[in-house]
């Protein structure tokens, strides 16, 4: 649990501290917003395009080599990026660290739960969860503090001795996981979703505006990314060794989970790019106010988290997820609601009760789906689940963005002052965010109370 902690925590602190060094970084290398950006969309792209290959490589090499490999690529693009001195060595360093996170993030549960028996399954989930929601509210605090003291590079430099760390607890601890050198690589499946995923993933990263998917440099790398993605689909079918195993979502269980964090991954992402704009477009709070607004729902998640798992292994895993969810509607609700001049206190509530929703309904989700896995393709399930979360999250928050400024044209156009325009879209994004994620509701009922592996392992076709 230490060594995953450890490796996974340093990715997730890094990417979030990292965040607040745009600015200085546009300052340092005289460069525009456009391409500073790429700091945080490179990582994103290179971790998604990754993704793909860790089900394979870890039943090829074994969970621990691999894990540890992602580690070590972590440690050098550190290294990397502290030494950088142009934005080109950052951004290389970046992409490097979106590798490592590609290997190492779907890894995570699935080397807890080889040396964890199913029943406490849910407490080690619940614990997990509270580190992977705690690090990302303490890496703006702690980037900013370092970026006060000192220099960029500081950002970069403060992985390394926790990475250090990781590495020789997981030399030390991690067992060894069973190697399968007879599975073939599949060369095409690989080709198509590797490519696929960067160009959906780059193209909506890109799409700033309504107006940019009438360019054909909008739509046509989406359409394409789209397009190699359905032949994977048609691929793994077909495959006698698939890259990815697509027959995982014949268990149901496992099936209900994926889709119920896709849609919670969208309701996270989508809060994101929302409060802050209402924050500040609407209310006109500061960065610093905005950003601390986001801390109860950090706390909260990360309290409720290891509650919930202990609930989970007392066999109550829909009981919690379906609470989760309802308190994730309710907060929502609420934040639609919202007027112009809200009091403070009452968004903090709020944002606390999103957390209670993502501590309860988003965090153990994931771990009763990858329960009800076969042992032997859990490396799989994993991947497969954060590949979805991804990519729902990446083109909820597109969809968001573009409903945003379409509304608020058209209320615009209708007499609404700017205020009014901005409240009006949120308040119907907050809407639509509700009814998305009561729509997903009934498939909380088809999550097993205990270890109910939904039918027969698949094979290979």
């Amino acid at each position: 649990m230490l060594t995953v902690l450890l490796g996974t925590c340093t990715v997730s602190l890094n990417n979030s501290a990292l965040n607040l060094a745009i600015p200085e970084l546009m300052r340092v290398f005289d460069a525009g917003a456009t391409r500073v950006g790429w700091v945080m969309t490179l990582f994103l792209v290179a971790m998604g395009m990754t993704m793909p290959l860790t089900g394979y490589l870890a039943d090829r090499w074994g969970d621990r080599r691999l894990y540890l490999a992602g580690s070590w690529l972590f440690l050098g693009a550190s290294l990397v990026g502290a030494l950088a001195t142009t934005l080109s060595g950052v951004l290389m360093a970046r992409g490097l660290q979106g590798v490592a996170a590609g290997l190492m993030i779907p890894l995570s549960l699935p080397l807890i739960f080889a040396v964890c028996p199913a029943e406490r399954r849910g407490r080690v989930s619940g614990i997990w969860g509270f580190a992977v929601m705690i690090a990302p509210a303490v890496g703006p605090s702690l980037g900013g503090l370092l970026l006060e003291v000192s220099r960029w590079q500081a950002l970069f430099l403060m992985n390394l001795p926790v990475a250090v760390l990781g590495l020789w607890c997981g030399h030390r601890h991690l067992e060894a996981g069973v190697a399968d050198r007879s599975r073939r690589f599949d060369l095409r499946g690989f080709l198509l979703v590797t490519l696929g995923m960067g160009l959906v993933l780059i193209a909506l990263g890109a799409l700033a505006s309504p107006a940019d998917l009438l360019e054909a440099s909008g739509w046509v790398p989406l359409l394409g990314g789209l397009l190699l993605l359905g032949g994977f689909v048609r691929q793994a079918r077909r495959a006698a060794y698939p890259l990815l195993d697509l027959g995982l979502f014949a268990i149901r269980a496992y099936r209900a989970s994926v889709l119920l964090a896709c849609v919670q991954a969208i309701s996270a992402f989508g809060c994101l790019l929302l409060i802050p704009i209402w924050m500040q477009h609407v209310q006109g709070h500061d960065a610093l106010t905005t950003g601390l607004v986001f801390l109860p729902t950090a706390l909260v998640a990360a309290i409720c988290s290891p509650w919930a798992g202990r609930l989970v292994d007392r066999q109550a895993s829909r009981q919690v997820v379906i609470f989760g969810l309802l308190v994730t509607v309710a907060a929502l609700l609420g934040l639609a609601a919202l007027g112009a001049e809200a009091p403070l206190w009452l968004i903090v509530v709020l944002m606390a009760a999103r957390g209670a929703g993502m501590g309860f309904g988003y965090l153990p989700v994931t771990a009763v789906g990858l329960n009800a896995v076969p042992d032997a393709r859990i490396a799989q399930a994993s991947t497969l689940n954060n590949l979805g979360r991804r990519l729902a999250s990446s083109l909820g928050v597109v969809l968001l963005a573009l409903h945003h400024d379409l509304r608020g044209v058209q209320h615009l156009a209708q007499g609404a002052s700017a205020g009014e325009a901005a409240l009006g879209a949120l308040s119907e994004a907050f809407v639509a965010l509700a009814l998305l994620v009561l729509v997903v509701l009934p498939l909380a009922w088809s999550l097993a109370p205990s270890r109910d592996r939904g039918g027969p392992a698949p094979v290979p076709s």
